[in-house]
């Protein structure tokens, strides 16, 4: 993926994923730019709704948390930003490292998102998948398109996929189950593999578990982006909050991310590993020991030898070896025994 040098260097591109959990407040928007940048993560990701080109008055809520808006379309009304506003959160992305996206849901979105400019690929909701119109507009700007396939099955996917780069744009597939929270039964990891083999682009999970455990395993199996719902607060208002990470959380799987990565990166050899470890091997490894003081010429059985720390003589592997062997000189108890006291 162009321009994204995370996934160039063979890494996973982590992005929080705020949505809507601003609810219109954007000094909330703001804070969360601070919070996911301070965690750690790549890219903050907020939802671009403009109600009069994505919405109608019948269009009803997935769940009715809203004691504000009588209606979805009054809901988008009410969160909305300004153009203004939405370049000012931009800006603050830039500033805080971290790249800035924002999912359209409408053309209208797509035109104020490329006024402001800062998109580094467009990120499709599971929705939107066969919004081929909306696809198609995506696509001709020529920056990558990732989808999300929350509730598509393969031939749709297949679709979108060709779509997209019937266009000569990029594309991206995100495995994602819409459940909030998704249950571990649920989030699909046999998928990351076969959309891998399938489509031959780069593949990743857009997460709802609401833990930080699903992202770990995906990115131990290999993925190029990992997506996950964020809040300050398991406390906020919002519909997103039940399956979203605290920041705190965030920051924990962005290190255990980059921790997954070195070792993946860091094949070991198991001969040289042993090679370097060998001091500590003499510490916790044996050697044979007489048991009790023993004089010159006691041929050696096995009541008189035990195995004991440190391993700096002959090892316990050589018992059968010292059996039957002919003490040279005596050795006192829980002394080594030692190649040259053998006759």
């Amino acid at each position: 993926m162009t321009g994204l040098p995370r996934i160039s260097r063979g890494e996973c591109l982590i992005v929080g994923e705020v949505a809507l959990t601003h609810d219109g407040s954007l000094g909330l928007a703001h804070a969360f730019v601070d919070a996911i940048a301070g965690a750690g993560a790549d890219a903050v990701k907020f939802q671009t709704h403009i109600a009069e080109a994505e919405s109608t008055p019948a269009e009803p809520f997935r769940v009715p948390f809203s004691r504000e808006d009588a209606t979805r379309y009054a809901y988008w009304q009410r969160i909305a930003f300004t153009e203004a506003q939405w370049r000012g959160l931009a800006d603050h992305c830039r500033d805080r490292g971290v790249l800035f996206v924002s999912s359209p849901f409408s053309f209208e979105a797509v035109d104020l998102l490329e006024r402001i400019g800062g998109q580094p690929f467009w990120k499709v909701a599971s929705g939107e998948i066969g919004n081929t119109a909306l696809l198609d507009r995506l696509a001709r700007t020529g920056s990558p398109v990732v989808l999300s396939t929350g509730m598509s099955p393969l031939a749709e996917i297949d679709a979108a996929v060709a779509r997209v780069r019937s266009h000569g744009a990029q594309a991206g597939v995100l495995q994602c189950t819409t459940a909030y929270p998704c249950p571990p039964e649920r989030i699909g990891l046999n998928l990351i593999p076969v959309y891998r083999e399938r489509y031959g682009c780069w593949v990743g999970l857009s997460d709802h578990s609401a833990t930080i455990y699903a992202g770990l395993a995906a990115v131990a199996l290999g993925i190029d982006i990992l997506e996950l719902h964020v809040t300050l607060s398991r406390e906020m208002f919002g519909p997103d909050v039940p399956a979203s990470v605290t920041t705190t959380e965030l920051r924990q799987l962005v290190e255990g991310v980059r921790f997954i990565e070195r070792m993946k990166a860091s094949p070991v050899d198991k001969d040289a590993d042993a090679a370097q470890a060998a001091p500590l091997r003499q510490i916790f490894t044996r050697s044979n020991v007489a048991r009790a003081p023993l004089p010159a010429g006691t041929v050696l059985a096995g009541e008189h030898l035990a195995i004991k720390k440190p391993g700096t003589g002959l090892p316990p592997a050589r018992l059968p070896d010292v059996i039957g062997r002919t003490l040279r000189r005596p050795v006192a108890a829980d002394q080594q025994i030692v190649e040259d006291d053998l006759g």
